[in-house]
């Protein structure tokens, strides 16, 4: 019996031990489990490992575990495999067997297949849920209404629509429905909708209405509202379902397109293009407003007896020599349905024929057929004639690169020469199509063949940089010209880029430099020789420099050696003059000795002695040295100087003799003039420097420059080198000397001593 009823019956000893299966079972157990009958009695676990589904089978063995150690009696439910792999649902109920005294002494459990029964509930609540959801999420608004129209439920959608559900509609004394249209419908629709509604709850008619609905941010949008009656099996209407679905956007979209199509309308006639349409045989119905105005002819002025209106239109419109070949493509297309597009020349109303491309898509209804032909007519006389001065540049361009006096070459992004001018390829002597398989690239082959071998490697080092990093290329090297003689040449590269950056060719340009280099060359040895020359004339000038510098104090010596011999002389011998005349003699010959000292120290390029000086100093003894000459020339020295001024790092001696020099040349400068003779020193403060001014009321000086070049003069007997040597003295104590006219006789010689003093190289 147990193995005839309909389901699975097992048991199970309390301790684990033998475990019964009916025949269902094990017959079941048979067709899911290959090698079942030679495994023996099967375990209980084991039995759930290859049994059950994998995701059920923990949950399983820890209820049947719970169940084995309480003694309570269990119900499950898993998916159990089957023959054919498929899981099923089946339940399981366990409940003890218990002897009198209450102890488990066995184990029964039985198993239902439940599977399609798991299945219907699980669609049943899948339905459910749609259902409850379906009203929520359903794109529209959704409302009920009792049989007299009030509202009594609001959908999600609503509610968030409004911010408002159907309790916040209670108002006392006022109904629902009056507060809703009142409150929540645009003012102007209103009394429409009230109206509609009205009249379809007294004749039980479902209504259909678009108005205005506030939203919860004040806006009013537009809707579609739409009402049926639910009725009883007596035909009784118990409810009211309204639906209202947002449809602003395509009111919108509606006006949208309204304006849309006026504009088209305007656009026809305002684009600056010819338009036109054609019906399927290819007869014109309509010209747009510009392509009336630019024919002069409209539609109708086709018209003419005998004539197609196309044939008319070709023959006043179409230059006769476009004409033929117009008309033949007009009725290939016609006859194809192909595309058409053609160019040609076109009459304006001037009578002025202008290039024009024509061109025309069918218009085809659902079957395929041609119901229209849309045809642009565009003006390219003005392109077509654009394009031709640009061949026209192009070709001279070409022309220019052909005949330029210069050797062009152009190469790929990655040095590859493509191109090679006529000069070049004259020069070379071969065609770059020659380097092609030899092995080598044509630019490996340029270089090895054409530039020196001394040239070469340092050639290839530089190319290859300015490939490797785009930088331009320039250098002189020397090429192999055709008849083998190597001539130096200027090579320069410049990458052209695209858009992008991206080099897409590098230009050439190599420059005939030969005569340049050789000319350079001679130049060069004419240097030399002008730089040995020059030795020997500072040599030259270095004798008289010194004789120069030497012989002021030396002259001064002898002018004191007479006066000593006159003072010893008199009678009686004025010796206190005397003594007097031979502390000048001492002192002037010092100062000689001074001057060959430095001298010497200068052309040895030994340290000068600078000392920081206070340059009032020096300029008090050049005064006093200068004072007794001053007297015997009838003139006078005025000085100024600033007071605080600092300290300077000079050569005393040095800086003593151009004061000297300077106060001489400005006293012998006066001696041809007749009144007053000053000779002004201004001394001051000027920026980093402090600056000496020693003016004259003299002739002047012509040339301020030329004055301190050596050996210029313009005394009977000088020799020219005071003043250059002045400048020299000035300029080795990082100063500068220069002269200035004064106004209106006499000159200023300036000369500037910056405070921290450096020597000149």
């Amino acid at each position: 019996m147990i193995d005839a009823v309909p389901v699975r019956v097992w048991s199970v000893e309390p301790t684990g031990g033998s475990i019964y299966f009916n025949k269902r079972y094990q017959d079941h157990f048979r067709t899911v489990i290959a090698d079942f009958d030679a495994v023996g009695e099967p375990s209980i676990e084991d039995l759930l490992q290859r049994l059950i589904h994998p995701e059920d089978a923990p949950d399983v063995q820890r209820t049947l575990r719970n169940c084995f150690e309480t003694g309570g009696g269990t119900a499950m439910r898993f998916r159990w495999r089957e023959q054919d792999g498929v899981y099923r649902w089946a339940e399981c109920r366990v409940e003890p067997r218990r002897d009198d005294d209450g102890k488990v002494v066995q184990w029964y459990g039985v198993s239902l297949d439940i599977d399609e029964e798991v299945r219907a509930l699980e669609a049943l609540r899948e339905r459910e849920r749609e259902l409850s959801q379906l009203v929520d999420m359903v794109p529209a608004q959704i409302r009920r209404l009792t049989p007299t129209g009030e509202p009594v439920f609001f959908n999600k959608r609503l509610i968030d629509f409004f911010g408002l559900d159907v309790g916040d509609m209670d108002q006392p004394g006022v109904s629902r429905l009056s507060v809703v249209i009142h409150t929540l419908v645009h003012p102007d629709d209103a009394p429409r909708l009230l109206q509609t509604v009205h009249r379809s709850l007294v004749s039980g008619d479902p209504f259909s209405i678009k108005y205005r609905m506030r939203r919860f941010d004040g806006a009013y949008r537009w809707v579609d509202g739409r009402a049926e009656p639910l009725r009883d099996q007596n035909g009784t209407i118990t409810q009211w379902y309204v639906i209202s679905v947002d449809i602003d956007d395509e009111m919108r979209a509606q006006e949208a397109l309204r304006e849309r199509e006026r504009e088209l309308s305007q656009l026809v006639d305002m684009v600056p293009s010819l338009l036109w349409r054609l019906d399927p045989d290819g007869t014109p119905t309509f010209f747009n407003q510009r392509l009336i105005d630019f024919l002069g002819l409209d539609i109708v002025d086709m018209d003419t007896p005998g004539v197609s209106r196309l044939a008319a239109l070709i023959q006043a419109a179409v230059h006769p020599e476009d004409a033929a070949g117009l008309t033949e493509a007009l009725h290939h297309s016609i006859a194809t349905g192909e595309r058409f597009s053609k160019q040609y020349r076109l009459r304006r109303v001037d009578g002025v024929y202008r290039w024009v491309r024509g061109s025309a898509e069918p218009l085809r209804d659902e079957n395929g057929r041609i119901i229209q032909w849309y045809g642009l007519t565009h003006d390219i006389d003005d392109q077509l004639r654009i394009e031709e001065e640009l061949r026209e540049r192009e070709r001279s361009l070409w022309q220019i690169v052909e005949t330029l006096p210069a050797m062009i070459d152009c190469a790929a992004p990655d040095g590859e020469p493509v191109y090679r001018n006529p000069q070049l390829r004259d020069f070379l002597g071969y065609k770059l199509e020659e380097l092609d398989g030899t092995g080598k690239t044509r630019l490996e082959g340029t270089l090895d063949a054409g530039v020196h071998p001394d040239d070469v490697a340092s050639v290839k080092l530089d190319y290859a940089h300015s490939l490797r990093t785009g930088e331009p290329y320039a250098r002189r090297h020397r090429l192999r010209r055709f008849d083998g003689e190597y001539r130096w040449v200027e090579t320069r590269a410049a990458p052209m880029r695209n858009a992008e950056g991206v080099i897409v060719q590098w230009n050439v340009i190599c420059l005939d430099i030969d005569g340049e280099v050789r000319a350079e060359e001679d130049l060069r040895q004419a240097r030399e020789g002008l730089a040995r020359a020059s030795q020997v004339a500072s040599l030259a000038e270095l004798s008289a420099s010194i004789a120069h510098e030497v012989n002021q104090p030396l002259a001064a010596v002898v002018a004191n050696s007479h006066a000593c011999q006159r003072w010893l002389m008199a009678d009686p011998p004025n010796m206190e003059r005397a003594q007097r005349t031979v502390e000048r003699i001492i002192r002037d010959a010092n100062s000689a000795a001074e001057v060959v000292s430095r001298i010497r120290a200068l052309f040895k390029q030994s340290a000068d002695r600078r000392v920081h000086t206070a340059i009032s100093g020096v300029i008090s003894e050049a005064r006093n040295l200068m004072s007794d000459e001053a007297v015997r020339r009838r003139a006078r020295i005025e000085v100024a100087v600033d007071g605080n001024l600092p300290l300077i790092a000079v050569d005393r001696i040095q800086i003593q003799q151009v004061l000297i020099n300077l106060i001489r040349n400005g006293i012998e400068a006066m001696d041809a003039i007749a009144g007053d003779k000053v000779i002004e020193m201004r001394v001051h403060h000027v920026g980093n420097a402090i600056q000496t001014e020693i003016s004259d009321r003299g002739q002047g000086v012509e040339f301020p420059e030329k004055m301190f070049e050596p050996f210029f003069t313009t005394k009977e007997h000088g020799m020219g080198m005071g003043l250059a040597i002045c400048r020299s003295i000035v300029e080795l104590h990082g100063g500068r000397l220069w002269a200035e006219k004064n106004n209106p006789r006499g000159a200023t010689l300036i000369f500037t001593l910056p405070i921290e003093t450096k020597a000149a190289s």
